[in-house]
C-alpha cells in the first residue's frame, strides 16, 4: 500500500511539473521576458556598442546592445555608394595609397583606444590586412579620421594592438618582405628578406598618427600581438611562424622545427633607442590620409622615409622566447576579442 502511495504521489507531481511548463496560450508565448531584456525604447541608449570588423566588405560595423540593432556602418577602407565615401571628390583621398586608389580591403581586426588599461571611447583604430593601412576612427563623430599606410610590409594582421595608455598602436607584417625598392631573387629570403614591426605613435589629444619607427627582425611571419599591462607595461608581444624563412612547400618547409618564437620587444628601450639616434633613416614612400571635419574634405601627404632600428645596434630591445610550433594562440587567448571591441559610450 505505500509503494502504491508513493507511485501515486510521482505520479501527481509529474503531472503538475508537466502542467507547470505547458504554453496556456498564445499569448504566454509572446509575453516571455527576454524580449524585455532586450528592449531599448526609442530616444534612449544602448548600454554597450560593439564595434563588428567587416572583413571583405572593409568597413566597421556599430551594434548596440543589448537592443542588436545596426545602429551605422562606418565607411572605412572601402567605398560606400549610401554616402558617397571614396566616390565624391571630398573623400577620395582617404583611400590614397603610393598604388593609387585602393577601394576595398580586408578590415580584419579592431581595437579602442586605452587610459591605465581601460577603453576610454574616444577613437577605434582599424587594420587593413591586404594594402597594409592602419585607420583611426573618432567616437565623437563616427567616422574615419585618418588612414596611414604601412611601407616595409605586406599582410597587416598582428595590428592595431594598442599600448595600455596609447601611446603607440603597432603594425606587424604578416609576410616578410625585401626592404628597399630593389629587386633581389626569391632564393636570397634569407639574406635580404625581413619582418618588421612598425610602431605608430598617437598624440594623446588630438589622436594624430604618425610612423615613429620600424624595428627589423629575421625573415619569418608575424601572425597577432597584444601589449602588456600593469607590470609589464613596457612590452609588446608578437606570435610568429615560418621561423625557418622557408620560400618554397611551405606547409612542408615551414613545418620543419618543433617551435616557433613568442617576440619580446620592449618598446620603451626602443623609444629611447630612436630618440637617441641610434636608428636609421632609410627612403621608403608610404601614403598618410586625414579628413578635416571643418572643411569636410580630405587630403593625401605622400611621406619619404622610415626610422628603422636594427636590434643588433639595440641591446636588450627584443626577445625570442621559443615556444611551442605556429603559436597563434599564445597571444589569441589573451583577455580581447581582436575582430569586434565594445565600449560604453552613454553621455
Amino acid at each position: 500500500m505505500k509503494r502504491l502511495s508513493l507511485m501515486l504521489g510521482l505520479a501527481v507531481a509529474t503531472t503538475a511539473a508537466m502542467q507547470s511548463c505547458k504554453m496556456k496560450t498564445a499569448a504566454t508565448a509572446v509575453q516571455g521576458d527576454a524580449a524585455t531584456k532586450t528592449y531599448v525604447a526609442p530616444g534612449k541608449y544602448d548600454e554597450i556598442y560593439n564595434f563588428v570588423s567587416g572583413g571583405f566588405n572593409g568597413q566597421v560595423s556599430v551594434y548596440g546592445l543589448p537592443s542588436g540593432r545596426l545602429l551605422k556602418v562606418i565607411p572605412v577602407f572601402a567605398v560606400n555608394p549610401e554616402n558617397g565615401y571614396g566616390y565624391s571628390e571630398e573623400t577620395k583621398a582617404m583611400l590614397n595609397t603610393t598604388n593609387g586608389l585602393i577601394p576595398w580591403d580586408d578590415q580584419h581586426h579592431l581595437d579602442l583606444s586605452q587610459t591605465n588599461g581601460e577603453q576610454d571611447g574616444r577613437w577605434l583604430f582599424a587594420n587593413a590586412n591586404n594594402t597594409p593601412r592602419v585607420a583611426r576612427i573618432d567616437l565623437t563623430t563616427f567616422k574615419t579620421m585618418e588612414i596611414l599606410q604601412i611601407p616595409n610590409s605586406a599582410g597587416n594582421h598582428s595590428s592595431p594592438f594598442i599600448t595600455e595608455n596609447t601611446e603607440y598602436v603597432v603594425a606587424g607584417t604578416r609576410f616578410s618582405v625585401p626592404l628597399g625598392s630593389e629587386d633581389v631573387p626569391i632564393s636570397s629570403f634569407k639574406d635580404n628578406f625581413h619582418s618588421t614591426a612598425s610602431f605608430i605613435s598617437v598624440d594623446k589629444n588630438s589622436g594624430k598618427m604618425d610612423l615613429a619607427f620600424q624595428i627589423v627582425l629575421p625573415g619569418m611571419n608575424l601572425d597577432l600581438s597584444h601589449a602588456g599591462k600593469g607590470p609589464s607595461h613596457d612590452w609588446f608581444f608578437f606570435s610568429s611562424y615560418n621561423t625557418e624563412q622557408a620560400y618554397t612547400l611551405l606547409e612542408v618547409n615551414a613545418s620543419q622545427k618543433d617551435k616557433d618564437y613568442i617576440v619580446a620587444v620592449n618598446w620603451k628601450k626602443a623609444e629611447e633607442y630612436a630618440k637617441a639616434g641610434k636608428g636609421k633613416k632609410v627612403p621608403a614612400t608610404y601614403a598618410h590620409n586625414t579628413y578635416d571635419e571643418h572643411k569636410q574634405t580630405a587630403t593625401s601627404e605622400i611621406k619619404n622615409e622610415v626610422l628603422l632600428l636594427d636590434p643588433k645596434d639595440c641591446p636588450d630591445m627584443i626577445y625570442m622566447i621559443p615556444c611551442p610550433k605556429s603559436p597563434t594562440a599564445a597571444i589569441s587567448t589573451l583577455p580581447v576579442n581582436t575582430s569586434s571591441a565594445a565600449v560604453n559610450l552613454q553621455p
